[in-house]
């Protein structure tokens, strides 16, 4: 298959703001794609040679490519740089550049997919003494023979900044009309999706082998399980009342989630946004390597730091020190070593737990989990009434939890696999008594800053995310919370996410100065919810003309371990909204009776 005819799709693609139209555009795609082909050709246009858990990169830095851009075009490294700095795309400027080679060449050899599939395997593969030259020597024999709209594109793979945008439910939308069209079969391919984090491999077998195998897909050791999220409510009554009267209560640990691998004791760590963490956190796969009693399992749990010498809980933030480590890590791990709760059990030896009632699983793990000084099961206890619930949460927070989990026992009280609902509630000390709940928020555009903040970012630009429409509508602008180095390095931080226009899966009344695609989850505080015509959260839900705002919204910190699909959906903000008015309410009730 031509490069070429990929490319072609990709220009549709970044040029439309409509997500129909970009699901039409893929689900062609993929009709016309070769069944051996299409794996590749999905992770492609996810921008990745490999799913993020296998943590393969092509491990090509901005000056190695502009490097061989320069050899292939037969000009200096200087003008490509000069170059780049004035257009600030290096996709833009190996098209610009290589459009005057174009003119004169006489001859190229077009490019294949599998051709330039295996050239991008190729320098992921490059590592030591040498590995810089194969890079060069490939990706300039690539820009050799390609047009300019294939330079492009090339460029911007292999450094990691593609921005098309495409999210991993849109695949699934186009793969649902491609081979069968029906709201049915999409479910299977979602499910066959939330068991391994792997689109491409769920394309190939649906391609393959059709959706009576997608339908038999099973869990694989080393494939993560795409996590089950809660909602959150503001009162132990409302929990109840949706939990039909009784909840299984759990310590909600301020640490970092993590699901565990193991098969014949090799451990393998996965985080919230399925990322491989084993070599940050070498010492609790070994704590853990020595607890399961199982041959395969995959579990879930809380890592939380804890103060070496009196074993006391710390928080998220300490525990976040540890992430993205390359070195040192040892010595750090002495220094902040870190206590894993398990919570949950989704797979043991050939057994599939997914679809099993919660208090099975948790008497199957139990039986597979040995606990020691660091590695526990995590604390639980069951309510039946709202003075009970209220208990264990005082009990939680003393014990310097940030609340409590509390979830269904009833039958249906299944592992809902990459999907948020009811089953799982969070009640946190914030909600309690105030009204300025923090919110997970994602960055979709921004405005240029004044005065002191010429130069930079003045505010982003945030949203909340539509868990059914799959996508982000805005419901605030932030500018305050930074320090000076945050504002310094915004540009920076959200160059490789800058598009020309509002992306596809945004919904927004406003006009950004620049936009995002959406990609960055901020933690976020503020006063209030309001009523606002300028933002599109929960539009016309409460009143007509009117979505919901945060009133003096401030930077908490920046969310690396969430994904933007697990940012505070448009649900919990209309439940925070109501709850602020049943307070305000009660408030003003308190003072009329005191006078």
């Amino acid at each position: 298959m031509r490069l070429e005819e990929l490319i072609e799709v990709y220009d549709k693609i970044e040029g439309t703001t409509k997500r129909i139209e970009m699901t039409c555009y893929l689900a062609d795609l993929i009709k016309k794609t070769p069944k051996n082909l299409l794996e590749k050709v999905i992770n492609l246009t996810l921008g990745q040679l490999y799913p993020p858990f296998t943590g393969v990169e092509i491990g090509v830095a901005e000056k190695l490519a502009m490097k061989a851009l320069a050899i292939s075009a037969g000009v200096s490294e200087k003008m490509v740089e000069e170059e780049y700095g004035k257009i600030g795309d290096l996709g833009e400027t190996a098209k610009k550049i290589l459009s005057r080679k174009a003119q004169l060449s006489l001859f190229s050899e077009p490019l294949t997919i599998e051709r330039v599939y295996e050239g991008f395997e190729k320098m992921a593969r490059a590592t030591g003494q040498g590995a810089q030259d194969i890079k060069i020597r490939i990706l300039t024999s690539l820009f050799n023979d390609a047009n300019p709209q294939e330079a492009k594109f090339i460029a911007r793979f292999v450094i990691g900044k593609l921005r098309l945008g495409i999210a991993d439910m849109t695949i699934l939308d186009a793969l649902a009309v491609a081979f069968g069209g029906s709201k049915e079969v999409r479910e299977y391919i979602e499910r066959a999706y939330n068991l391994c984090s792997d689109i491409g491999k769920v394309a190939r077998v649906l391609a393959e082998e059709g959706i009576d195998r997608i339908k038999k897909f099973r869990i694989s050791i080393g494939n993560p399980i795409r996590p089950m999220l809660a909602e959150r409510l503001t009162s132990a009554e409302e929990i109840l009342e949706k939990l039909n009267g009784v909840a299984f209560i759990e310590y909600k640990y301020d640490g970092i989630r993590i699901q565990v691998h193991v098969r014949n004791g090799d451990v393998k760590l996965f985080s919230r946004r399925l990322e491989n963490i084993t070599s940050q956190f070498p010492d609790v796969a070994k704590n853990i390597r020595d607890a399961i009693i199982a041959r395969e399992a995959i579990i879930e749990g809380e890592g939380v730091a804890v103060n070496p010498d009196t074993g006391e809980m710390l928080p998220f933030q300490m525990v976040a020190h540890r992430r993205g480590r390359k070195y040192d890590v040892e010595e750090v791990a002495k220094e902040l070593p870190v206590v894993f709760f398990a919570f949950d059990v989704l797979y043991v030896d050939g057994v599939d737990y997914t679809l099993t009632p919660l208090l099975k699983r948790r008497e199957t793990l139990t039986k597979i989990v040995r606990e020691t000084d660091w590695v526990r099961i995590s604390t639980h206890r069951i309510a039946r009434t709202s003075d009970d619930l209220e208990k264990y949460m005082s009990e939680a927070v003393s014990n310097g939890c940030e609340g409590i989990m509390c979830k269904s026992i009833q039958n249906d009280s299944i592992y809902q696999a990459g999907a948020r609902g009811f089953l799982w509630i969070k009640y946190k000390r914030s909600y309690k008594g105030e009204l300025a709940d923090t919110l997970d928020l994602v960055a979709i555009g921004a405005f240029y800053g004044k005065g002191k903040r010429a130069g930079s970012y003045g505010a982003l630009l945030m949203a909340a995310y539509d868990e059914e429409e799959d996508r982000f509508c805005s419901i605030c602008k932030l500018g305050s919370g930074f320090t000076d180095e945050d504002l310094q390095k915004l540009p920076e931080i959200f160059k490789p996410y800058n598009i020309p226009h509002k992306h596809a899966r945004v919904n927004t009344n406003m006009e950004a100065d620049v936009w995002f695609i959406p990609k960055i989850v901020l933690e976020v505080k503020a006063d209030e919810i309001t009523l606002s015509p300028l933002h599109t959260c929960g539009y016309g839900i409460i009143k007509k003309d009117a979505g919901l705002a945060l009133r003096f919204p401030r930077l908490v910190s920046f969310r690396i371990d969430k994904s933007p699909e697990q940012a505070t959906t448009i649900k919990e903000v209309i439940e925070m909204y109501y709850s602020q008015k049943k307070v305000v309410t009660e408030a003003k009730e308190r003072i009329v009776e005191e006078t």
